[in-house]
């Protein structure tokens, strides 16, 4: 008898174990609250970037007027050339939908920016994100120049990797290596992947942060844990463009 009970003692444990695991990193917070963010990607004819972001400028309040603009850039390195990125909050996928309508019905934000500008995009993609529980929208007390670093982990989800990848992104910011604007965990695109959003002073400062980093015994440690989970990684740098409420 002593040994059955000492048996069912220890399946206990793991499976308290088990459920401590899964909800250290879960998104499900941030699922229940519903707030999602969308993460949409234009590449734009080379000829048409300008005139595209301009047109941009003088409609974004016909835009914004049915649904929150994080933040809109231009991408500088690390992919295809004339790409603009931007963010888009909304309450919950029915917040999404009514908005899509209401645009759909808008004749000024049709006419105005949306029909004019449709033959300066090549390609449009579209992924949908929460923020991860222990993080919030940090907004820069400066201007300043952004890095998306994106992390396709490895098939478990964040109940496999989620500690690790939250003690490497902690790290960095405890050192002040960098500034941390966003985590997001992406529930619609590519699974498993993280985007970390950052902020730095210049192209220049986050170059010299991260060399600095690299040489940081507590990063190297924590990196090292959390790479034992990565796939792949890459990282584009976004410049805010003058309308971006991030700059």
């Amino acid at each position: 008898m002593l040994a059955l009970r000492s048996g069912w003692t220890r399946a206990l444990a793991t499976r308290v174990r088990a459920l401590q695991v899964c909800s250290s990193f879960a998104t499900g917070p941030r699922q229940q609250d519903g707030t999602l963010y969308e993460f949409r990607t234009y590449c734009l004819k080379p000829s048409k970037m300008n005139e595209f972001l301009e047109n941009f400028k003088k409609n974004v309040h016909l835009r914004t007027a049915h649904s929150e603009l994080v933040g809109y850039w231009r991408v500088e390195f690390g992919g295809r050339m004339n790409k603009v990125f931007h963010i888009w909050k909304y309450d919950n996928f029915a917040h999404r939908t009514a908005v899509r309508k209401a645009l759909a019905k808008d004749k000024e934000w049709q006419e105005q920016f949306l029909i004019p500008n449709l033959a300066h995009i090549d390609k449009q993609e579209s992924e949908i994100t929460y923020l991860v529980p222990w993080c919030k929208i940090e907004r820069p007390a400066k201007e300043g120049v952004y890095e998306l670093a994106t992390f396709q982990m490895k098939p478990g989800g964040p109940a496999l990797w989620g500690d690790a990848f939250k003690r490497a992104v902690h790290t960095h910011v405890n050192r002040g290596y960098t500034k941390l604007v966003g985590v997001f965990h992406t529930e619609y695109g590519a699974l498993n992947r993280v985007h970390v959003l950052w902020w730095h002073e210049t192209a220049d400062s986050r170059a010299a942060g991260r060399h600095e980093s690299h040489e940081d015994p507590r990063v190297v440690a924590a990196v090292r844990e959390s790479v034992n989970y990565l796939e792949s990684q890459q990282n584009i740098l976004l410049i805010p463009t003058s309308f971006s409420p991030l700059k």
